[in-house]
């Protein structure tokens, strides 16, 4: 096998160099440029590391600072976004406590109007009341002055009956005496003369007493027509305040309110049953008076209350507008401090799911035990349990 004479060369120094033998200047000149070389060549390597690491650690040192101005960054967006949460759960929960205070003033004002309702129907309810008792009272009197105009009617009768007969009685003492006079210019005294004198006396005894006799009469009829008339009338009142569950007229007590009780006990045992009636139809009226003021009463303070709760009804819905406006300006106001920060902060960034509904610590709870403030309580000094016990 040929080899190159350079090759065949170095071989040949390189085994003089082995074994010690002498090498030629021109080789260890051509190793020392060789050395020089590698030198020069390993020298410009290591500039151009030192170059590199330079720029290494001038990277390095941007990459820290940046770190540093990041972690600034992000530990003031993590401020901001505590404050912004802190400032959420406020406003979340002054928007529930708006809306608690709105159903509370929704449910008192749903309670007023209930109550005004009530009261209305019960102002109706007296005035209906009120009617009936007055035309109760308007038909009573219209009977009562009936049997007024009755009685007069026949007591005009019998005083005209009264009168005839008075005229008839003189009537026939003319004839009688005309008849005497008579006998007397013709000089008899003959018996029948004597009896027409003592027919004439036991006449005028009988006829003294004929008026009593008729005005006996008369009462009587009276009693007869009277007595049902007023038993039924009574009756009917009785039964009306028996449903309605009210007292009855006493005519006894009605007379002793009237004329004391000493009197009242010595007549009442001699008064007739239609006299008795007449003081239970007069008791009964006065009863229906009494009732009709304490309709009329009830009625004005019914009306009363009536404004009352209207005023207050009106102030109550004003006060519920506010405070419906004011919540809904709080939460447009919330509503665009976070569109303003959710659109700074989500540049670049995917974008959020739709709105979803509220969260359940959001919900209201109209009842429970930690409520602010508790429902107005109804008007108890307008309320019917107030009324019946100032009565």
């Amino acid at each position: 096998m040929d080899l190159s004479p350079d090759l065949d060369k170095y071989i040949h120094e390189s085994i003089a160099h082995t074994l010690g033998l002498p090498v030629s200047s021109k080789t260890l000149e051509l190793k020392l440029a060789a050395t020089e070389e590698a030198r020069n060549h390993l020298q410009n390597q290591i500039f151009r590391l030192e170059e590199q690491l330079k720029e290494k650690d001038q990277k390095l040192d941007g990459s820290r600072a940046e770190a540093a101005m990041n972690a600034q960054a992000l530990k003031k967006c993590v401020e901001e976004i505590q404050n912004l949460s802190k400032e959420r759960e406020h406003l979340l929960n002054q928007c529930r406590r708006w809306e608690k205070e709105c159903a509370l003033y929704d449910r008192d004002r749903e309670a007023l109007m209930e109550f005004g309702n009530d009261a209305d129907e019960r102002a109706k309810e007296a005035e209906a009341r009120a009617l009936e008792a007055e035309n109760s009272c308007r038909g009573l009197s219209e009977e009562l002055e009936y049997y007024k105009h009755e009685f007069k009617r026949r007591t005009m009768n019998e005083a005209k009956a009264a009168e005839e007969l008075l005229v008839l009685r003189q009537r026939k003492e003319e004839l009688e005496l005309a008849r005497l006079q008579g006998c007397s210019d013709n000089h008899l005294a003959c018996s029948q003369c004597s009896s027409v004198r003592e027919n004439k006396e036991t006449g005028s005894c009988l006829l003294s007493t004929v008026p009593d006799d008729s005005s006996g009469v008369g009462t009587i009829e009276e009693v007869q027509i009277l007595q049902p008339v007023m038993s039924s009338i009574l009756a009917k009142a009785n039964s009306t305040r028996q449903l309605k569950d009210e007292v009855a007229a006493n005519p006894r007590s009605f007379l002793e309110a009237h004329m004391g009780q000493e009197p009242c006990q010595r007549l009442w045992k001699s008064l007739k049953p239609l006299t008795k009636d007449i003081l239970a139809l007069a008791a009964e009226v006065e009863l229906l008076q009494k009732d009709k003021e304490h309709l009329r009463i009830n009625l004005h303070r019914a009306e009363e209350e009536v404004k009352v709760l209207f005023e207050e009804n009106n102030v109550l819905h004003k006060e519920y507008k506010k405070l419906l406006r004011q919540c809904t300006r709080e939460k447009n106001h919330v509503g665009s401090e976070g569109k303003h920060a959710t659109s700074v902060s989500a540049k670049g960034k995917r974008k959020s799911s739709p709105r979803t509904p509220s969260s359940p610590d959001r919900t209201v709870e109209f009842c429970g035990p930690d409520s602010p403030r508790q429902p107005l309580s109804p008007l108890q000094q307008n309320s019917p349990d107030s009324r019946m016990r100032k009565k």
